[in-house]
């Protein structure tokens, strides 16, 4: 699919005004995507479990205004206007305008809120975006939809189209968060062996899945929850001209191909292996990269410790992987969620700042509220 077909026929309803709510959960990659090229396509495709608790409620209102010269709009955290935040999103709206061609005769509104802290190192940006785009195709579908009764198919496939724009919009303003429309995995990213993907939008898993790895838990331990001293923006663009960048977008192909027998086998063991060497490797490029930079803290790397001592004399299917930042995601299957549970109260909450840290589970993506 090309980027043209997202582009809309001329709309045939007129909507003076009126509001949307979506809620949109953060995701957690297995595979992870580092480095990109123009238009926020990936270098590499990535395969993410989608989360249930943390996600970003967005209300989106619209009013028509006179004047369509303008994008205009105004940005609320927890009822507080946010000025700071309209730079970014002032830049995603001028990249779908083309998409969206309605974002210049309508003032927005948009209100928002986490079920996370601000900062706490859990991706604000792939809930936020993707809770926004699907409010925006909320309004388009308004615009576009006629009053003759569908059939049950067309119903589906608009449907598909709805989501699948959606996807491709949020990417736009988040890479990742192409992947939290749906769940309860998500391949982003072309790859051979998985008909459908594309660098454009991310697209439902769509082989079998063990068991195993349903209802996966995640338990996120919050060790630093201060801004980033390195944006993930800053980072992906060093990819460029690593000398390492080659050999690891090839990594990430032949590490999405396993997981597909390791999904469909329930393999935890070798699940483990993968998953952790992908955290460790993203870290890896961001350390030999130029410039260089380390974002785990002498914290993160205690919990890894931790993590490995408590699988090596129990046996636990418990392991770690790690976003750009200090906080750890432990994953855990659902039937050890005693075991691991304990274990984390007992010997881990003392690395996370504040003790703070957030229970979650796999989840399915995006609601209308």
């Amino acid at each position: 699919m090309k980027d043209v077909q997202f582009i809309p026929k001329p709309y045939i309803n007129y909507v003076e005004s009126g509001s949307f709510r979506w809620s949109s959960p953060s995701n957690i990659a297995l595979v992870k995507y580092w480095g990109k090229k123009e238009h926020q396509i990936p270098e590499n495709p990535s395969v993410s479990f989608t989360l249930d608790n943390c996600k970003t409620t967005t209300t989106l209102h619209f009013s028509k205004k006179e004047n369509n010269e303008k994008l205009s709009f105004d940005v609320f955290l927890d009822g507080e206007k946010k000025d700071d935040f309209k730079p970014k999103i002032e830049t995603f709206f001028k990249r779908i305008e083309i998409y969206l061609p309605f974002l210049r005769d309508y003032h927005f509104k948009i209100e928002t809120s986490n079920t996370f802290p601000h900062s706490s190192g859990i991706a604000s940006s792939a809930s936020g975006m993707s809770a926004l785009a699907m409010c925006l195709m909320s309004i388009e579908k308004l615009l576009i939809e006629s009053d003759i009764t569908l059939s049950e198919v067309e119903r589906s496939l608009n449907n598909d189209f709805f989501i699948q724009k959606a996807s491709f919009l949020a990417r736009l303003g988040s890479g990742s968060a192409c992947r939290s429309l749906e769940g309860d995995l998500v391949v982003w990213g072309k790859h051979d062996e998985i008909d459908g993907s594309s660098d454009l939008f991310g697209v439902k898993y769509p082989f079998e899945v063990h068991n195993n790895f349903k209802n996966y838990q995640d338990t996120i331990l919050l060790v630093d929850k201060g801004e980033k001293q390195v944006s993930s923006t800053v980072g992906h663009n060093l990819m460029h001209g690593h000398p390492f960048a080659q050999e690891r977008f090839k990594q990430a192909h032949k590490n999405l191909s396993s997981l597909i027998t390791v999904f469909k086998e329930g393999d935890l063991d070798a699940f483990i292996e993968i998953v952790e060497s992908e955290a460790l490797t993203l870290h890896a490029m961001m350390m030999t990269s130029m410039p260089y930079f380390i974002l785990m803290k002498p914290n993160t790397l205690e919990i890894i410790n931790k993590i490995w001592a408590f699988r090596q004399t129990t046996n636990s299917k418990v392991c770690f992987t790690l976003d750009a930042g200090a906080n750890v995601h432990v994953l855990y299957p659902e039937c050890e969620c005693e075991k691991v549970c304990e274990f984390i109260k007992n010997e881990l909450v003392a690395f996370c700042q504040k003790g703070e840290y957030i229970d979650d589970k796999i989840g399915f993506g995006a609601k209308q509220l």
